[in-house]
């Protein structure tokens, strides 16, 4: 095998949830361009997938449509249930869909809360360990965690989203230390600072930006595409001896 040739992901069935936009798109369209066909997720997926099922299929792939609110944990249990189904083999997993609630500690409701702790943290672990139960049987597979800066870090405002992402990074651990020896690799990448939906709030709040911006060694804001390698990389037979890790794709931010 080539060193090119072990990022091959040419046959291989990935899913990847949150894949309507953002980083999760992002994702899912390198995958595809790597080889993969996608099976793709999303609360408010269009039945075609949307752009991004049209972009994987130009890119010659498959892709297979599916929504979900991960928010409901009966729903989340009845799609793990029809994707294994639908999909007998399923060789990577894109733990990517999420929210993110603003509002400060003392006014953070308990309904957000627990949406955002359901959705970021509970949903994961339920399609890990439903998806992965089929990786154990096959000896093989790949899973990989969307976490996030406020996995090693509080924020400002968001009490349920860093602890959910907190929550992550120490589920990535718990996976990879189960079945790292079953030939399954449990690993995390961390966004820092990216253009989406999720950071427009930021990104409007000339201060905070601009404070961000000063912090960021890249001087930029990360984009989807940002992802690509990365992505690619946990995916791929060129990561198989990789167990446990957080990736940080931030920047240098958390180098400062």
């Amino acid at each position: 095998m080539t060193i090119l040739s072990s990022f091959d992901l040419s046959g291989k069935a990935a899913l990847v949830t949150g894949s309507k936009r953002g980083i999760g798109r992002g994702m899912a369209e390198a995958l595809a361009a790597a080889g993969a066909n996608i099976i793709g997720v999303s609360a408010s997926m269009e039945t075609d997938g949307g752009a991004v099922g049209a972009a994987v299929r130009d890119l010659g792939r498959k892709f297979y449509a599916y929504q979900c609110d991960f928010s409901h944990r009966a729903a989340m249990r009845e799609f793990a249930a029809q994707v294994n189904s639908d999909h007998p083999v399923i060789d990577i997993l894109v733990n990517n869909a999420g929210t993110i609630k603003r509002a400060p500690a003392a006014e953070h409701d308990d309904d957000l809360w627990d949406e955002v702790i359901e959705t970021n943290l509970s949903a994961q672990f339920v399609l890990t360990r439903e998806v992965g139960k089929g990786m154990i049987k096959r000896g093989s597979g790949k899973i990989i965690f969307t976490a996030s800066l406020l996995t090693f870090q509080g924020g400002i405002t968001v009490p349920g989203y860093a602890a959910s992402k907190g929550g992550i990074g120490q589920l990535t651990k718990a996976f990879s230390n189960e079945w790292a020896s079953k030939g399954v690799n449990v690993n995390a990448i961390a966004p820092g600072y990216i253009a989406t939906d999720n950071t427009q709030a930021l990104q409007d709040d000339t201060d905070r930006s601009k404070s961000i911006l000063e912090r960021i060694p890249a001087g930029r804001w990360g984009n989807p595409d940002d992802f690509a390698g990365p992505i690619v990389f946990l995916a791929s037979s060129a990561s198989n001896y990789v167990h446990g890790e957080v990736l940080t794709v931030d920047g240098g931010w958390m180098g400062r």
